[in-house]
């Protein structure tokens, strides 16, 4: 696991890549760094060589360093459920396995109390291969308490219920541990026993299996025909040779259906996947599979998002980059029958989505980041479900400005002028909404997302594909796009998904790059004109590609390895999508528009010479494409012999034509690159409160703590504890030395109880009689299809103000990470709109694991109000089926 402070993280392996690169400095190089180099034929990383021996052949002596010199120091918690439910975060089991026989016995170990072994491996002692490591714990008093009370009460208040208990697991830092919580339960093998009876728990593991290890191919040789598609000729032979390297992984990737396989590791169409990879690449070179792909995610007339936490939509929203993957087909294709489709389609998601997930107070688009929907890999452990519901994320956001936008064009093709300024005035806000509440003017980018519960804070991390998209989409304005691609912090390997990372954290989108989110961030680059930037995002994307010799889905940030990441793929569809947009949408600066191509070269001076693209199909036109010098102004462009006006072809050309693109040599703009060392945040402080007295454990590596109060900073102190003497909510930040600082601690309430009122809705309908445990009242009662579609709700407000309401409720019908049961409800306030509660999955099963939804803001004056909770058409999950919960009580707090 990684520090929770700021340092460079430099593996052994990696030292060799600070003396290799430098030693070797070949005539044709294109780009060097401290960790690798690229030059026309070669990458080089440390020892590490890939060579393109010609345009359809690459040799590579990569091997995973991930299995040599492994630590000996095993980092482990125990979970029940499945859940990260024993320690606070930061605090881990820690054992040495040091044997000289190949087995290793932890001491008996008992759940709840931090064990850390008392010796220290001596330097150059490391994990033998195939030791057998036997864990021991002790349940004895989990039990004991689920028999005397009938639930047990974890470090954090959270009571797990003996009729809910489905055993206990083991997660941790060396495989076969994995720290992926979400995902636990479903690996039997990391379960423990209790094989005699006696309370203790044991679990025997292979730890640094001889068979595990990671390897990838030493040579890959074209063996398909490619010749149907675009045929791209360089000066270049390692860009050559990963253009036909990425053509052949695109006809790997379509299924016998005629539909997108994801990737090697990943069966079946997934609607992001193919939307990013579609927009991308796929447009162009796969149009019909694009098609066939785009309707396989479509179920009601309605795009499905088909994962997120929680239970999918309305937790995760970005289904809709499919409006904008729908757009670039109809854009390279031309096909009416298609745009009508796709329109009708999209309109119907977006106005689901108006009721469900926009934002009136702030503009902006609720939901799960954009394609990073791994809970703990980019939220704060304390954020449930319906906390990532409430919070309003950069990406995502870019994403359904976007949508609106292309909403708006296609309704003006369809002549409707109503619908198209309708969507265009949605745009319009949600691009205001980002600038205003996301645009950080001291770092010079946007901010990750707003999150929290009454009071919104900005977390100000970066998140590479949101920074990337509002340069591509124009939300940021010319002389932003600079800086977004001057000012994101970029690591050595390329610009991680999200920075600085989060402690304790295994690489997954956390400390990782995903080459296909380099490459939106290289057209950017392109698009800001920082040639600077593009050369390395570019050398970012070749590097991996040649020395795995496929497109990986992802790779360490910190050591650029593809096997330390939690999951990954090879032949992964918007890696190889990334790869071959880089020459169509970056050096020859294709841009398709509604009714043109239009050609806007950006070929850096290191990257000049004589380049060609034949048989690229646009419409029902060939173009033979050639191109050469460097810069970014075209000197001339002819086709067939004759000048093109504004470079730009028409919809209606057919027929092969001869297109040749003469560049002015213009020297482009170096631009600044914000390069950074691998960087972690620290820890979240977990607050605790008695008699106003805020006080937290110290947090590793912090040296200071930031309160914030109703959203807003108010003191910094270097004591642990902070007395409330203010209502509202509390917050507080660890900072560490060189500023940076964690994820702002949970929401802490701080209200005298005659400020909240508490509904017992088992007194408000009639009560369920199902057998769950946990509820705080009299009893609870069950939301359906069937059920208590309509649950009307008198109150009686004392006095004029802002209240602040949400329910607490179960819902046991999926898993926190996945499956599509989230279960939706409108709020009407004296029967006019007034917002949307969510009740997103809290387990499996676990139906006496009980929560809080989101909150609803109302302003509400003194008197006799009616609530009503229902069930409308615009609260179709994406289950279709099932739409449940469970609802105790609903909490109304008198905030202002």
């Amino acid at each position: 696991m990684k520090p929770s402070f700021s340092k460079i993280i430099v593996p052994s392996f990696l030292l060799l890549s600070l003396t290799g690169c430098k030693s070797r400095k070949p005539m044709d190089e294109i780009y060097q760094s401290d960790f690798y180099s690229l030059s026309k034929n070669k990458v080089i990383q440390g020892a590490f060589e890939a060579l393109a021996l010609s345009a359809t052949s690459v040799s590579s002596n990569y091997q995973s360093p991930v299995n040599k010199e492994i630590s000996p120091a095993i980092s482990f918690k125990f979970s029940l459920n499945g859940k990260d439910n024993e320690l606070p975060i930061g605090k881990n089991h820690l054992v040495n396995i040091i044997t000289d026989n190949g087995s290793f016995e932890s001491p008996v170990i008992k759940f709840g109390q931090q064990y850390t072994d008392p010796q220290t491996p001596a330097k150059g002692v490391f994990l033998q291969p195939d030791t057998r490591f036997t864990i021991r714990l002790d349940l004895k008093h989990v039990m004991d308490e689920f028999e005397r009370t009938g639930f047990f009460t974890t470090y954090n208040g959270t009571k797990i219920y003996k009729t809910d208990f489905k055993g206990v697991f083991v997660a941790g830092n060396t495989s076969p541990l994995i720290w992926d919580f979400d995902n636990l339960g479903n690996h039997r093998e990391l379960e423990l026993h209790d094989q005699d009876g006696d309370g203790i728990y044991t679990i025997t593991l292979e730890m640094n299996k001889a068979q595990a290890q990671k390897t990838t191919a030493s040579s890959w040789h074209l063996s398909k025909d490619i010749s149907a598609f675009p045929q791209y000729t360089s000066e270049i032979p390692m860009m050559d040779a990963l253009y036909n390297l990425g053509l052949e992984e695109m006809e790997n990737a379509i299924e016998p259906d005629s539909t997108f396989r994801t990737g090697k590791e990943w069966a079946g169409v997934w609607t992001r996947d193919i939307s990013y990879s579609i927009i991308l690449s796929m447009a162009t070179l796969q149009p019909k599979v694009a098609e066939y792909s785009l309707m396989r995610k479509v179920k009601n007339e309605r795009v499905i998002q088909d994962t997120g936490s929680g239970g999918s939509w309305p937790v995760s929203s970005d289904r809709m980059i499919w409006a904008v993957a729908a757009w670039e087909v109809y854009k390279t294709t031309g096909d009416e029958d298609w745009l009508a489709k796709a329109y009708r389609i999209i309109r119907n998601s977006v106005e689901d989505d108006l009721k469900n997930v926009y934002d009136s107070k702030t503009g902006l688009v609720r939901g799960e980041s954009s394609f990073l929907d791994w809970r703990d890999q980019t939220y704060p452990k304390w954020m449930q479900s319906a906390d990532i519901y409430s919070s309003e994320n950069l990406g995502t956001n870019a994403v359904h400005y976007q949508v609106n936008k292309v909403l708006s064009q296609m309704a003006v093709l369809l002549k409707d002028q109503q619908a198209a300024d309708k969507y265009a005035a949605l745009a319009e806000q949600i691009k205001k909404g980002i600038n205003t509440h996301l645009w950080m003017p001291e770092k010079g980018y946007y901010g990750q997302y707003l999150y929290g519960r009454q009071f919104p804070v900005l977390s100000p991390r970066s998140e590479a594909l949101g920074e990337a998209l509002t340069v591509l989409f124009d939300i940021a304005d010319a002389e932003r796009q600079k800086s977004v691609v001057a000012r994101t912090p970029v690591t050595g390997f390329g610009i991680p998904c999200i920075y600085p990372q989060i402690p304790d954290i295994p690489p997954y989108h956390n400390d990782a790059v995903w080459p296909f989110v380099q490459s939106y961030w290289s057209i950017a680059a392109a698009k800001a004109g920082n040639a600077e930037a593009v050369v390395q995002s570019l050398s970012a994307i070749y590097r991996p590609a040649a020395l795995f010799l496929t497109n990986k889905e992802n790779f360490v940030s910190s050591n650029g390895d593809f096997a330390g990441t939690q999951v990954n793929s090879s032949n992964m569809l918007w890696s190889l999508s990334g790869n071959l947009s880089m020459i169509y949408k970056v050096l020859f600066g294709i841009d398709i528009r509604e009714s043109s191509l239009v050609f806007k070269p950006f070929v850096p001076e290191i990257l000049k010479g004589e380049r060609t693209l034949k048989n690229f199909k646009y419409r029902n036109a060939i173009l033979d494409i050639s191109l050469s010098g460097h810069g970014n102004r075209i000197q001339s462009i002819k086709m067939d012999g004759n000048d093109l006006p504004a470079a730009t072809v028409p919809a209606d050309l057919s027929g092969l034509h001869k297109i040749e693109i003469i560049l002015a040599n213009n020297q482009l703009v170096k631009g600044n690159i914000a390069n950074v060392a691998d960087a972690f945040s620290p820890a979240a402080p977990l607050l605790k409160i008695r008699d106003q007295l805020i006080t937290w454990e110290k947090v590793e590596g912090a040296s200071t703590y930031t309160i914030i109060h109703n959203g807003k900073e108010v003191a910094k102190t270097e004591e642990l504890s902070y007395k409330a003497l203010q209502n509202g909510e509390y917050q507080v930040i660890a900072v560490d030395s060189s500023g940076t600082g964690s994820f702002a601690s949970e929401p802490l309430s701080v209200y005298p109880e005659q400020k909240i009122n508490h509904i017992d809705l088992s007194l408000v309908t009639d009560k369920s009689e199902l057998p769950y445990q946990g509820y705080s009242g009299k009893g609870f009662i069950e939301i359906s299809k069937t059920k208590n579609q309509r649950v009307t709700i008198m109150v009686n407000v004392p006095e004029s103000g802002t209240y602040a309401l949400d329910f607490r409720y179960a819902n046991g019908n999926g898993p926190t990470n996945t499956d599509n049961k989230c279960a939706i409800r409108t709020l009407s306030l004296d029967g006019a709109f007034a917002g949307t509660f969510v009740f997103p999955q809290r387990g499996k099963d676990e139906w006496s694991d009980w929560g809080h939804s989101n909150l609803v803001q109302l302003e509400l004056s003194h008197g006799s109000h009616e609530l009503s909770l229902s069930l409308e058409d615009w609260n179709e999950n994406m289950n279709g089926e099932i739409n449940q919960a469970m609802l105790d009580e609903l909490r109304i707090i008198r905030i202002r």
